[in-house]
Order: structure tokens, then C-alpha cells, then sequence
């Protein structure tokens, strides 16, 4: 093996593990990659297939360390892979890819009802303990003329995006309405969230009852009580 100085630059980039590739893109670009960051611009072609090969070996260490024989246990002899491709392909795959396309149209028919999408079924992991978060959401949109014109089918699509990776659920539905509100911009936007979290069912106090609701009321659904009203009424909980 040569040693680290007579190695060419070339040599040495293909022996740097494709993480430390991202994260050094990432640091030069001077932005974020928290748990529940996008960080699909710096991604290159052929990342992603590393970064499964990546996982598998350092999932394989976590299993030895826990003592599992997985050279003589048939159950998890392959676990180490499948457990990298859930997380990179699956349950945190919308860090790792760009959103999906959204195909907007103008106002043409000036709706300006209340419009609301619902329930959409969501799945994400507690960035605390990785441990599910299965719940619902319903979203309320308040049209003006100006306001574009989204297919329902694209609401459920923007959800899964943002709940496909490490999240809080008070941060996820921040980083929904964030999205909806750029993508269609409405006079009025309301989301509503109600998810149970396995970091309290599975383990801890070990409730498996309890769920947490949480919202994000803006433009007209804050300002007007009334159209609050309305939509939460109309929420069939």
C-alpha cells in the first residue's frame, strides 16, 4: 500500500469515504445539514450508491457491537444492507433527492373558496431516537385570483418529500407550509398534523394512546376567526 504523501490526488479522493465528500461540499457552500436539511445539491451522480455501501459497513459494525451473530443467524446475516437501504432509499430519502415536480396553473376560474386536502397519510422518523412518526395531515388553502392552481395528488407528494427524513413534528409542518405556501401562494394556509410518535409507544413510557396535534394557521386563517373555524370544523377527526 503506499503511503499517504506518494499518493496522487486522484488516489486519495477515491479512497475518501463518499460522507466526508458531502459534508465538505456542504461546509464550502457554508449551509446547513441538519437531520431534517434537503441536501440534494450536493449529490453527485453515483453518491447515493455509495452511501448505501457506506451505511451497510458501518451498520454491520453496530450489529457486531450489540452482539449479534450475524454470520450464523440466518435473520439478520443480511439486516446490515437492508437497514442502509431503508434509511437512504426509504425513510430518509427526502434529504437526499429534490422535490418532486409540481406542475402549477394560473387561477383561470378566480376560485376563491375554502379548499381542503385530507386526510394524507404521512410517515417520518423522531430525529431524537429514529423511531416512527405515523400520523395524518389535513391542509386548508384559501385561493385568491393570483393564487396557482396545484393537482391534489401534489399535496400528498410535497408531504412525503418533507416527512422522508429525521424530523420534529412541530418543524416538519412549519417546513410543509413553507413549501405549499411558496409553491402556491394562497391569501390563506392552514395545516393540521396529528401523529403518534413510537419514541413514546415503543419505548420509554411506553403510551400507545397518545398522539400529538399541532398546526400552522397564516394569512387569512389567522387573521379571520371565523374561516379558522370553519376548517377545523370541517376536519373529519
Amino acid at each position: 500500500m503506499k503511503r499517504p504523501d506518494a499518493m496522487s490526488p486522484a488516489e486519495i479522493d477515491e479512497g475518501t469515504p463518499v460522507s466526508v465528500k458531502i459534508r465538505e461540499r456542504i461546509k464550502a457552500a457554508r449551509k446547513r445539514f441538519n437531520a431534517n436539511d434537503n441536501i440534494a445539491d450536493f449529490i453527485e451522480p453515483g453518491d447515493l450508491e455509495k452511501m448505501l455501501d457506506e451505511v451497510t459497513v458501518k451498520m454491520q459494525g453496530v450489529l457486531d457491537s450489540l452482539v449479534i451473530d450475524t454470520d450464523n443467524d440466518h435473520n439478520t446475516s443480511d439486516t446490515a444492507r437492508r437497514v442502509a437501504k431503508m434509511y437512504v432509499n426509504e425513510v430518509f430519502r427526502g434529504r437526499y433527492v429534490h422535490p418532486p415536480g409540481i406542475t402549477e396553473f394560473p387561477n383561470a376560474e378566480h376560485l376563491n373558496e375554502l379548499m381542503i386536502v385530507g386526510p394524507i397519510t404521512v410517515r417520518s422518523a423522531c430525529s431524537h431516537h429514529f423511531c416512527p412518526v405515523i400520523g395524518k395531515v389535513w391542509i386548508g388553502v384559501m385561493p385568491n385570483e393570483r393564487t396557482n392552481v396545484i393537482g391534489l395528488s401534489k399535496y400528498a407528494r410535497i408531504a412525503e418529500w418533507i416527512m422522508n427524513r429525521p424530523q420534529i413534528q412541530e418543524e416538519a409542518v412549519i417546513q410543509l407550509a413553507d413549501l405549499i405556501q411558496e409553491k402556491t401562494q394562497p391569501d390563506g394556509l392552514a395545516i393540521v398534523m396529528e401523529a403518534s410518535h413510537f419514541c413514546m409507544a415503543w419505548r420509554g413510557v411506553k403510551d400507545m394512546d397518545s398522539k400529538m396535534i399541532n398546526s400552522v394557521m397564516r394569512g387569512a386563517f389567522l387573521k379571520d376567526p371565523n374561516l379558522r373555524r370553519e376548517f377545523l370544523s370541517l376536519i373529519p377527526r
